[in-house]
């Protein structure tokens, strides 16, 4: 219990504190919309995943820069900078291609974790590198990197077959929210996601990718 409680207080530091020393930083982005209006919609899952890591990891969003809430940890010796972009989906390069600059990532080190509706709700997949696949959010940042050569989450929310919905990509379908039914789903994936971001952090990408790719 003493342990438990110790992680929580763990990352308090301040920023100067913990970039004092560090040779080599990464920074893991989870996308979403800002506003209360938007939590727990399909497109928001992106936060809702980093946002579980953070909590298992005891870190803190408690700074804002460039148009982001920040936080900062070490992740099994690796010194981490967690973010979620406070511009709208489509704008988020606008956060994203700052932070990158002022904190000198190098694009290998950068993770973005992100709704897909190319995948089954319910599964995951990690990759090296890729275009933005209609993404609107991936599109501003790989505009604003000039590069789409950076590793990624996707976290799928594709219905059932079944499902009556004419197409899931829309506006109303992506800033809806999950069914009762499709919670605990969402649930388990954002574990799994937590999970998933912190092997790649630590173990990199080739294990991880061999690890939760195969479901």
């Amino acid at each position: 219990m003493i342990d438990r409680f110790a992680g929580l207080f763990k990352f308090t530091e301040t920023e100067s504190n913990f970039l004092e020393g560090c040779q080599r930083l990464k920074l893991v982005v989870g996308l979403g919309n800002p506003g209360r209006v938007y939590d727990n919609s399909r497109h928001n899952l992106g936060f809702r995943c980093i946002n579980r890591f953070a909590r298992d990891q005891g870190i803190r969003f408690e700074k804002q820069r460039s148009k982001s809430r920040v936080g900062f940890g070490r992740v099994g010796g690796e010194s981490v900078i967690l973010a979620k972009p406070q511009t709208f989906m489509n704008l988020s390069g606008e956060s994203v291609g700052p932070l990158v600059q002022y904190y000198r990532i190098g694009l290998e080190d950068l993770l973005v974790i992100y709704d897909d509706v190319d995948l089954p709700l319910g599964t995951l997949r990690i990759r090296e590198k890729g275009g933005a696949a209609g993404h609107n959010g991936m599109k501003s940042i790989i505009q604003h990197l000039g590069s789409h050569a950076f590793p990624r989450i996707r976290v799928g929310i594709r219905p059932p077959e079944d499902t009556e919905i004419t197409s899931p990509r829309t506006p109303e379908f992506v800033l809806g929210r999950f069914s009762h039914e499709e919670r605990q789903i969402v649930e388990r994936i954002c574990s799994l996601a937590a999970e998933a971001i912190e092997s790649v952090l630590v173990d990199g990408l080739s294990t991880s990718m061999n690890k939760y790719n195969s479901g």
